[in-house]
C-alpha cells in the first residue's frame, strides 16, 4: 500500500533502526556506494550508518557555521574523540600539540585515552600571563613539527581567546592541522573555518541546543577527505545522535541566534557590575579592557560580542573568608541560579571552580557563571542582592 504523503514543513523523526532496500539490486548498489561515505546517501541502510532526521539537523548547523559538511554525534566529547581519531595513524602518528586552557573534560580523555591507552605522544602549550606567546608558539610548533594543533576560541574557564587566525597561520606554515573547540563563541561570533582551521568542534548540548535538555557534540569542515574519515569512524565505533534527539536539536538550533545574542548582552552588562564590586577581587570577562585577551577578542569577534560566561573572584583576607564568601553567595542565590555543572541553560546557572578543577585552580572564592538570556534587570536583581547580605 502506497503511504500518503504529509504536508508537514519539518523532518519527521525517523526511529527507524534499518531502512528497506526493496530488492537485492539496490542493496548492493546501496552498501558499494556506502563504502564513499557520502554526506547524505541515496539510499539510507542503516541508521549508526546516516539517519535522514540527523542529516537534516546537520544541515541547519551548516547553514550556521557556513561549512560544506556537519556530523552529529551524542556528545561533545564523542564529537572530539571521532575529530582527534581521524588523525590517528598508529605507529606513524607523529606528536599532538594541545594548548593546556582547554575543557577538564577534554584534558581527562587525552591523559586518559590518548595517552595511556593509545600511547599517542602528547604536547601542551601553556599560556603567559593570561595570553598565548605566539612568537613562543612558533618556536615550540617549528621544532616539534606536530601532526595538529588543538585550541578553544575562549578557553574554560579563564576565557582566553586564542588568536586564531595567526594560530592557523603558523600551524599551516608548519604543515600541522588544526582542530578548534568553538562551544563558547559559537559561529554566532565568528567562523573559523574562514580563519584557516581545518575542523571545528562543539559541544551542541550548550548553546546550539541551548535549553539543557539534550546532550550533542558536532563536528565541522570543508575538507570531504577528512569528512568521510569521520562519517567512517563514527560508522565504525557507534557515535551517532539519535534520532529524536536531532529532530529536537534542529528545533531548538531555530533560536540560537536570538538566545545567544540575548546572553552576550547580558553577560556584557554583569560583566561590568560585578567588576565594579567591592567583594570581588577580580573579573575574567574578553569584554572588559582588563582582560589579557580583550583586544584580541575584539578583533576576532569584530564587535558582536565577547560571549556569555563570565567567571569570577570573592576578596578575602585568606581562603577560608573567600570559601565562606563563595558558598553564602551560592546558597543565596540559589532559588534563581542554580548550580548545575554545564552551560548555556536558558537561565544562568553557576559552577564554583575549585570543587570542579581542584589543583589546576585552587582559589576557593572562583565563580564561574554562564549568564542566561532571562530579563537582564531579573539577574541583576538576584546577584546584587545577594552580594549586599554578603
Amino acid at each position: 500500500m502506497k503511504r500518503k504523503e504529509v504536508n508537514s514543513s519539518r523532518m519527521p523523526v525517523y526511529r527507524d533502526a534499518g531502512f528497506e532496500l526493496y530488492n537485492a539490486d539496490l542493496t548492493t548498489s546501496a552498501f558499494k556506494k556506502e563504502s564513499e561515505h557520502h554526506r547524505e546517501p541515496d539510499n539510507y541502510i542503516y541508521s549508526r550508518y546516516r539517519n535522514p532526521t540527523v542529516v537534516s539537523a546537520e544541515e541547519e548547523i551548516m547553514k550556521l557555521e557556513g561549512c560544506d559538511w556537519a556530523l552529529l554525534t551524542q556528545s561533545g566529547m564523542s564529537a572530539i574523540d571521532t575529530a582527534l581519531s581521524i588523525f590517528q595513524k598508529g605507529k606513524e602518528t607523529k606528536p599532538w600539540l594541545f594548548f593546556t586552557e582547554i575543557y577538564g573534560g577534554t584534558i581527562s580523555y587525552i591523559e586518559s585515552v590518548l595517552k595511556t591507552r593509545r600511547g599517542i605522544d602528547i604536547r601542551y602549550f601553556t599560556p603567559d600571563d593570561g595570553k598565548y606567546n605566539l612568537k613562543e608558539f612558533e618556536k615550540v610548533i617549528s621544532a616539534l613539527k606536530p601532526e595538529l594543533v588543538y585550541i578553544e576560541s575562549i578557553s574554560n574557564p579563564m576565557l582566553i581567546v586564542a588568536d586564531v587566525t595567526e594560530i592557523a597561520r603558523i600551524s599551516k606554515k608548519h604543515r600541522s592541522k588544526v582542530i578548534l573547540d568553538n562551544t563558547f563563541a559559537t559561529p554566532w561570533l565568528f567562523k573559523p573555518l574562514e580563519k584557516g582551521v581545518d575542523i571545528v568542534i562543539h559541544s551542541a548540548t550548550k548553546y546550539f541546543s541551548g535549553h539543557g535538555n539534550l546532550t550533542a557534540g558536532v563536528i565541522c569542515g570543508n575538507d570531504k577527505k577528512l569528512m568521510h574519515s569521520a562519517i567512517e569512524y563514527r560508522k565504525f565505533v557507534g557515535h551517532m545522535l539519535s534520532p529524536d534527539d536531532a529532530y529536537r536539536l534542529q528545533t531548538q538550533i531555530l533560536s540560537f541566534e536570538l538566545r545567544f545574542s540575548r546572553q552576550c548582552e547580558n553577560a556584557a552588562k554583569l560583566a561590568e557590575y560585578l567588576s565594579n564590586v567591592s567583594l570581588i577581587s577580580r573579573v575574567w570577562f574578553p569584554g572588559l579592557k582588563n582582560h589579557s585577551t580583550h583586544e584580541t577578542a575584539k578583533h576576532l569577534f569584530a564587535g558582536k560580542g565577547y560571549g556569555a560566561m563570565i567567571t569570577f573572584d570573592f576578596d578575602g583576607k585568606d581562603k577560608t573568608e573567600k570559601k565562606s564568601r563563595r558558598d553564602n553567595f551560592i546558597q543565596l542565590v540559589s532559588e534563581k541560579i542554580k548550580l548545575i555543572p554545564t552551560l548555556g541553560d536558558p537561565h544562568t546557572i553557576l559552577m564554583p571552580v575549585e570543587a570542579v578543577w581542584g589543583v589546576k585552580y585552587p582559589e576557593p572564592g572562583m565563580i564561574r557563571l554562564s549568564v542566561g538570556f532571562e530579563a537582564y534587570d531579573e539577574l541583576y536583581g538576584t546577584i546584587s542582592k545577594a552580594l549586599a547580605l554578603i
